[in-house]
This record gives structure tokens, sequence and C-alpha cells, in this order.
């Protein structure tokens, strides 16, 4: 066995409102990605981002509320801000994202607000934030 310290691989969680080309085209490109059954509440997918250090993919602006997903309930975020009947425009802008960002440590405590040509990378606020 090696010295060398295992890498971290860079995993993905998709919510039930993406499209599952989007699954496809992530173990295409060789990632770990997976959805969990229908119905989770949101809460649910924030525990099993932040367990599996996950990536969660999604369409559900809730998940931008650090108020409700802190940075200590929920790895990270990539919310599309892109039509789901554009699954081309989806796939190009991750596709670009990923080019660039491929790490977990690019993504772990980011919110990715993610469009046709661009994407905004936030820090997730940290829920000591929120206390008085």
């Amino acid at each position: 066995m090696s010295s060398s310290v295992l890498k971290k691989k860079l995993k993905f969680l998709l919510d039930e409102n993406v499209k599952k080309e989007l699954l496809d085209f992530l173990k295409l490109q060789g990632f770990d990605a997976e959805f969990k059954p229908k119905g989770l509440t949101n809460g649910i997918l924030a525990e099993f981002s932040n367990s599996e250090q996950r990536v969660l993919v999604t369409n559900d602006k809730h998940f931008s509320d650090s108020s409700k997903f802190p940075r200590e309930k929920i790895f990270s975020v990539i919310l599309f801000k892109i039509p789901q009947d554009k699954p081309e425009s989806f796939l190009n802008a991750l596709s670009m994202l990923l080019k660039e960002k491929s790490e977990p440590e690019d993504f772990e405590g980011y919110l990715i607000l993610l469009d046709e040509n661009k994407y905004d990378v936030s820090p997730i606020p940290s829920d000591k934030n929120h206390e008085f």
C-alpha cells in the first residue's frame, strides 16, 4: 500500500427536481452521483449531503436559505437557475463549472448559483452567524 494520502473524490446528490440526464452525465464523467428515494424532506436531503459529503444539486431555492441550511447542516449546494426544459443548457453549464472546479474542497461550504453562461460562488453562512 502506498504512503500517499487517499484523495477525496467529488460526489453528488441529486434532488428529485433535476432531470435524470444529469445523473447519466455525471456518471459518464466518472463522478459518484445518486438520487435518494423520492419524497424525502429538504432537511433529510441536507443531512445526506452533509453526512456523505455530497454536493446537493437542485432547482429548489429553499436550499439557498442559510437560516434553514447553514454550513453545519449541508455540505454544498449547486442551485440551477436554468429551466429544466433546456437539458443541453444545464449540462453545458455544469460541464463549464466542473472544468474549473473538480475537487471537494472547491465546493465544501459553498452555494453555487449556476446560470447558462456563468456561475456565482458564495460561502454558506454558519449558523453561528444567526445567534444573538
